[in-house]
């Protein structure tokens, strides 16, 4: 690891010389590029500055206690105290600094949701994860465009789309793809047992036009008239467009649109997003089998999080964590999860970066 701080720090100074270059500062790109990368490397050369320096502190502290003078001794021997716990933490710090960042991190968002077992109750309960992600972008301040939903004759959803815009919001939402499972006594169910259904969601980064090459030969592409339960809200004319990829056979409609345009320009969104996820996928895929064999995680048959309502529970079945506020969280409230999600993971990333 020092070895690697090392080089990161000489990189870090070279690079400090070339954004003063006038040659580098003319060429405005160029500058740019280096000016994310100094950026990227500053808060790890920072941390490593100040290893160093309490690593100085110690060595000196260490040298104080060979002096004749008794009250020095006793001062040398609580300062190592204190440094020898510094030292822990800054490097536990670097350590996390130094974990490969996740390239989409900092993209924006495609969220799926879909019915899964469970007839009309797994609809609505798909409507009320769809609603909970849309008030959990809301307290983020995170803009929020549908893409695409397909409703159910009693209020629930078969599927939706949305596209998440905000800082960060695929590395805030990337654990919540997987499938979710509810247990609680459905308004229809006279006898009072609990039922069990469950929803699937797919947290997808947004994609580039420039990294995804789709031959338009590759496309089938139908309209028909958009669906839905009636007003103004349905169009009349054959706006609603169905995209079908015939390389991968992945199908993607969008009806939500005023125009076909929209629709197509929607669905394409769509489209790219999966079709940069396939594609990630078959390159990381050791990577991806490894995640598997863990705790699930990248794993859409498997069952991530159980809600039961009776108890007002929530049970992450990856980390474990159980969570009694169920209320608030199906309002939104859902970063203490995402939070502990998140800090499992790192903490697994940091367990292969030692082991390696």
């Amino acid at each position: 690891m020092f070895d690697k701080l090392e080089f990161i720090e000489e990189k870090y100074e070279e690079l400090g010389h070339k954004l003063s270059d006038p040659e580098v500062i003319s060429d405005q790109n160029t500058w740019q590029k280096l000016m994310r990368e100094h950026s990227d490397m500053t808060p790890i050369v920072t941390k490593y500055k100040e290893l160093k320096a309490v690593k100085q502190g110690i060595q000196e502290a260490k040298e104080m206690l060979r002096e004749s003078d008794e009250d020095m001794r006793e001062l040398a021997k609580l300062e190592l105290i204190d440094l020898e716990s510094t030292i822990e933490t800054i490097e536990f710090d670097l350590k996390k600094l130094l974990l490969p960042k996740d390239p989409n991190d900092s993209r924006d968002v495609i969220l799926e949701v879909r019915a899964g077992a469970g007839g009309d109750e797994a609809g609505l309960f798909a409507a009320e994860l769809l609603r909970m992600y849309l008030r959990y972008a809301e307290r983020k301040r995170w803009k929020v465009e549908v893409l695409n939903t397909n409703e159910t004759a009693v209020g629930g959803i078969k599927e939706a789309s949305v596209l998440i815009q905000g800082a960060g919001a695929y590395s805030k939402m990337k654990y919540e793809s997987g499938t979710h499972r509810v247990q609680r006594i459905p308004q229809t169910e006279s006898g009072g047992r609990i039922h069990t259904s469950t929803a699937t969601v797919a947290v997808l980064p947004e994609v580039d036009d420039v990294e995804i090459d789709i031959k338009q030969n590759d496309l089938r592409i139908d309209v028909f008239r958009s669906s839905g339960n009636g007003g103004q809200s349905v169009n009349t004319t054959d706006s609603a467009v169905r995209i079908t990829h015939l390389p991968s056979g992945l199908v993607v409609s969008c009806q939500d649109g005023k125009s076909q345009l929209t629709n197509k320009d929607k669905a394409m969104q769509v489209l790219k997003a999966r079709l940069y996820e396939m594609e990630l996928n078959k390159q990381n895929d050791e990577i991806a089998e490894q995640r598997r064999s863990q705790v699930g995680t990248g794993d859409r048959s498997a069952k991530i999080r159980t809600y039961n309502f009776p108890q007002a529970r929530i049970t992450d079945h990856r980390i474990p964590i159980t969570l009694y506020k169920l209320e608030h969280f199906m309002d939104g409230e859902i970063d203490e999860m995402i939070d502990e999600l998140s800090t499992f993971f790192q903490a697994e990333a940091l367990k292969t970066l030692e082991a390696q």
